[in-house]
């Protein structure tokens, strides 16, 4: 176990203007797992990714490997939520990743694209890629730096059900095989129940946190998501608990 935490979040106040979007947000990560962040429209998840990579202020500490974001850049990775690119322009996975990478002496590309379960696709056209390919595509992007954390940004929005499975897998063969924690933004309960080992449930403040298994409770679904929270509940506690 590492001597510091692995990330550590202390008083995280995150207003917009005079709005509250996080408020007094207290966690560690300690261990090299996969977290989700879960909750409601509105309750801050995507605000707590950019708060801990520094891309907006917040009030209260935030340390990784017990050091300020600016000292740790360069052991992150990102993958947005969005990625907007002109569809018709003639460009491969392979090129893609090279045109936009200025660090070639890092992990070799085709180490990422298998790292990621795209090795197979790298003559293949960007625009012809299903949302799931191109999703895998960015991770793989990622990895080329060979981060030690890896923040996700819901990045299964325009991932069909059949790409679901895949891409969750992809996100475990990373943690477990190369030892990068994950943190990623999540809408999928069922998916998150299966394949997270710790779990951040926001609505603006810490609602719960620790192991999924434990943590990702009715009672909290229903803080979550209040009369929505059966549609969550029948979405996956019913399959998974006696």
């Amino acid at each position: 176990m590492p001597m510091e935490p692995i990330l550590e979040v202390k008083d995280l106040t995150v207003r917009f203007g005079n709005m509250p979007a996080l408020e007094k947000v207290n966690f560690t990560i300690e261990k090299q797992e996969i977290i989700a962040v879960i909750g409601p429209n509105g309750s801050g998840k995507t605000t707590l990714l950019k708060a801990i990579l520094g891309l907006i202020p917040y009030e209260g500490e935030i340390k990784i490997f017990g050091k300020n974001i600016q000292q740790v850049l360069p052991l992150l990775g990102y993958v947005p939520q969005h990625f907007a690119f002109e569809k018709s322009f003639p460009l491969t996975v392979e090129e893609f990743v090279n045109l936009t990478c200025r660090k070639p002496d890092k992990l070799p590309f085709g180490g990422a694209l298998r790292a990621a379960g795209m090795a197979e696709l790298k003559d293949k056209l960007i625009g012809e890629l299903s949302g799931g390919q191109l999703q895998r595509v960015l991770i793989a992007h990622a990895m080329l730096h060979q981060p030690k954390i890896l923040f996700l940004d819901e990045a299964t929005s325009g991932i069909d059900i059949e790409g679901l499975a895949d891409f969750y897998s992809t996100i475990q063969r990373l943690n477990r095989e190369h030892g990068v924690t994950v943190m990623m933004v999540s809408h999928e309960i069922s998916m998150v129940y299966k394949f997270t080992d710790r779990i951040i449930c926001l609505n603006r403040d810490l609602i719960s946190h620790g192991e999924t298994k434990t943590a990702l409770s009715k009672e909290v679904l229903k803080k979550l998501y209040g009369d929505s929270a059966d549609l969550k509940m029948h979405d996956h506690l019913d399959q998974h608990h006696d």
